[in-house]
């Protein structure tokens, strides 16, 4: 490698540490490696074997990919993180480009091989400058997927149909999603509840819809909050419609009772129930007031759809057709047994689930 990769790698690393929260003393000491080694690895001025680099990927929770692989492009004005910079929000934006960006390499991958074929990636033909256009984007992507009113039964599968791979996993904010020539892809957070990450989902995939080439949650100036809130209005008309809320308006039910059926129908969270109703003109502000301090329990929302399962963005870690080309990567020899659950990203747990394969240690 020449001087200038070993540069870049010492600063991926020096970030990655600073991610961790993890002065150069501790990152020494978790390595077994001398302080002033670490300092002169983050400067470039000294070289990591392969097993080096291991222990310090794995203790910095990262694949040794992101230290060898540059960023793609589009997330390259990401601002680098720095001992002056280190704050939580920042750190946690860190970690979550990176998985974002590990992401993005890993569908390439798949490519390569000739396994996987992403879909057109969607946009919205008008122009979206405020809330209202952002609705109207919303059902017009409704409109194109043949939704109608009916509930989103899986985002993994909507988003992908959009031409966009999402991921979940554990991670720090909520999501981020990134456009890398012909690879629109997001990562969203197993944080929260299942409405929550749902929410994530499709305002990640708002951001691709709506024409944004990359986007973290974490962190975001002032200067991007009107864009977010557009992105939220898209991402709510996308799950719970305002006209299925208007239809399920019942006189003879209690409004509380009608919006948990909603909610737990389309599978939202309560407070983006609440804004939809209020944006429906179904609750007013006080009424809003009084159902946000009163979030009905797990087994309300069950109870009110008849106990059926509701599985979505949680045993999913990975979209259908990105786990299909895995299993055609193993089954042809492409990869490992070992990459092919690493890829699976928890989908799938051990070796025992993957099929028999009689090459099993012949492929690279």
């Amino acid at each position: 490698m020449s001087t200038l990769d070993w540069n870049e790698i010492g600063e991926r690393v020096r970030e990655a540490r600073l991610a961790m929260q993890l002065s150069q003393d501790q990152l020494a000491q978790k390595t077994d490696l001398d302080r002033t080694m670490i300092s002169k690895i983050e400067a470039g001025s000294r070289r990591l074997d392969a097993l080096e680099l291991a222990r310090v990927a794995r203790v910095l929770d990262m694949p040794i990919g992101h230290f060898l692989n540059a960023p793609p492009a589009v997330m390259s004005h990401r601002t680098p993180l720095a001992e002056d910079t280190a704050t939580n929000a920042a750190q946690a934006s860190y970690r979550i480009d990176s998985a974002l960006a590990t992401w993005i390499r890993e569908i390439r991958m798949l490519m390569s091989l000739d396994v996987l074929q992403p879909r057109p990636i969607k946009q919205y033909p008008g122009k979206v400058n405020g809330i209202p256009a952002a609705v109207e984007a919303a059902r017009w992507l409704r409109g194109e997927l043949h939704l109608g009113m009916a509930a989103i039964e899986s985002m993994a599968d909507l988003c992908e149909q959009c031409g966009q791979y999402i991921l979940v996993m554990d991670l720090p904010g909520d999501g981020a999603s990134a456009v890398d020539g012909d690879v629109a892809a997001a990562v969203v957070s197993l944080n929260g509840d299942p409405g929550r990450r749902r929410s994530t989902a499709a305002h990640e995939l708002g951001h691709l819809i709506l024409g944004d080439e990359y986007s973290t949650d974490v962190g975001v100036s002032a200067s991007r909050m009107e864009r977010e809130e557009v992105i939220d209005a898209f991402a709510a008309e996308l799950l719970l419609p305002l006209e299925a809320i208007r239809r399920a308006k019942n006189t003879e039910q209690p409004i509380r009772s009608t919006l948990v059926g909603l909610a737990a129908q389309y599978r939202t969270s309560w407070s983006l129930a609440l804004r939809q109703a209020r944006a429906a003109e179904l609750i007013n502000p006080p009424e809003e007031k009084r159902l946000r301090a009163c979030p009905p329990t797990y087994a309300e929302f069950r109870d009110s759809v008849g106990w059926t399962p509701q599985p979505d963005l949680n045993s999913i870690r990975v979209p259908p057709s990105f786990a299909h080309a895995v299993m055609t990567a193993y089954r042809l020899g492409r990869i490992t047994s070992s990459r092919a659950l690493e890829l699976m990203h928890g989908q799938l747990e051990t070796v025992s689930d993957l099929p028999p394969r009689s090459d099993e240690d012949q492929a690279p």
